[in-house]
């Protein structure tokens, strides 16, 4: 996040000022064209499946955007291959909506740009027609992220939102972390060398 950017109550990200598009072409002009190229690598390939894992919305845009501590632990954590970020239609649908957002100040090149950084890393589940049974939520909007995790057996949902983050101890779902916890867990250093 950026000096002016904070977290808001919902886990969601409240920009005042300057906007992501001026920080994107920052850390673009930082890294070179060399970096982007590296930073755009195939995920690695190993003889054993990645966990697979829910980032809601805000994670997603976090380690988009803002690219800073556990943030870039979660981006170099899918680019890297140490899990797979799941998608559904809806899930994948809302972050294209909430990149257009007028606050981010992105061109639509630079919105591909993001999504290049992320889409090519996901895998996509299908979601049935009826949908898995979902514990009860406060927030309907965070149906779609339930329904992602149950019928594409995530290990994991990772999420900033209070509505979701309450269900952590649900059973038949699977643990619902906040980043820093996702990170202690699956992204220790030690892990990687394994």
């Amino acid at each position: 996040m950026g000096a002016q950017d904070s977290i808001g109550d919902g886990g969601e990200v409240v920009t005042q000022g300057g906007g992501a598009g001026r920080r994107l072409r920052d850390r673009r002009a930082a890294r070179g064209e060399a970096g982007a190229a590296q930073e755009a690598g195939a995920p690695r390939v190993t003889g054993k499946s990645p966990p697979r894992v829910v980032l809601d919305t805000n994670v997603v845009l976090s380690a988009l955007l803002f690219g800073g501590g556990p943030a870039a632990r979660v981006r170099a954590g899918w680019q890297s291959g140490r899990f797979a970020p799941l998608a559904s239609t809806a899930t994948a649908q809302e972050l294209v909506r909430v990149l257009g957002y007028p606050k981010f100040r992105l061109s639509a090149e630079e919105r591909e740009e993001l999504l290049a950084d992320f889409m090519p890393w996901v895998e996509v589940v299908q979601i049935p027609d009826s949908p898995p049974a979902a514990p009860a939520c406060r927030d309907p909007f965070d149906l779609p992220f339930l329904h992602l995790a149950l019928a594409g057996r995530a290990r994991a949902i990772v999420t900033g939102d209070r509505d979701l983050l309450v269900l952590a101890r649900t059973r038949g779902l699977c643990p619902v972390l906040g980043v820093d916890a996702f990170c202690r867990k699956f992204l220790r250093a030690d892990r990687a060398q394994r």
